[in-house]
């Protein structure tokens, strides 16, 4: 068997990535990161208070690159941590569950949110969850698709559920990511949320009250 995700900690990573994961309470965002980040899908999830986040490393060509993914309850009450919750932010999953229709109206409202408060380059990564619940489709895949193409952003359906397209459309994102802060550096234009693993990104867990805490590149 090849390296574990538990093992990755114990390598040197070269950049540390913030990336966030917002869209409506109840689409799928803690399953998704949970399937991502440790392998599990859990029937009992509740639903997320505040904020959570969960590590992994991905390597992109010859970097390794640790992705610190930030997970949020949907819902308004806990809307006060926003910009906390986007600094240093250079993607973000935009996610929808597939058989309620209200979740896709919404994003919408999500996408002026990021582009308020996020980063001008943030990549983002619409995902339609709960594909595996095909026979309850609210929403159709080109849907999704058009609307990605009209807001310039990438597009994937996932199933945390079956585990479908749940690491693709995560790398896929940190890949993108790592294209954008390389040409960042080429252009001489680096800013400190590209720094390496020891970087700003960490330092802004504090303040959300986040109850997880890890070194750079620790468990």
């Amino acid at each position: 068997m090849g390296m574990t995700m538990a093992d990755a900690f114990d390598d040197e990573c070269d950049y540390l990535f913030k990336a966030v994961m917002i869209g409506d309470s109840g689409v799928g965002k803690t399953n998704l990161l949970s399937m991502f980040s440790r392998g599990e899908f859990r029937l009992d999830s509740k639903p997320t208070i505040g904020v959570e986040f969960a590590y992994r490393n991905v390597r992109v060509g010859d970097k390794l690159i640790k992705a610190q993914i930030w997970d949020t309850a949907g819902q308004e009450r806990f809307r006060a941590i926003t910009s906390s919750y986007y600094r240093g932010a250079l993607g973000a999953l935009l996610v929808y569950d597939i058989t309620r229709r209200a979740t896709f109206e919404n994003l919408k409202k999500w996408l002026r949110e990021l582009r308020e408060l996020g980063d001008s380059q943030m990549v983002i990564m619409l995902v339609g969850n709960k594909s595996d619940l095909g026979h309850k489709r609210n929403v159709n895949e080109e849907e999704g698709r058009m609307l990605a193409e009209q807001e310039g952003i990438f597009f994937m359906e996932t199933s945390a559920f079956e585990n479908t397209n749940v690491e693709e459309a995560f790398v896929q994102m940190i890949t993108q990511i790592h294209q954008v802060t390389s040409q960042k550096s080429l252009d001489a234009k680096v800013t400190e949320t590209t720094a390496p693993c020891a970087g700003q990104i960490i330092l802004n867990v504090d303040e959300v009250s986040a109850t997880k805490k890890a070194g750079c590149c620790s468990q």
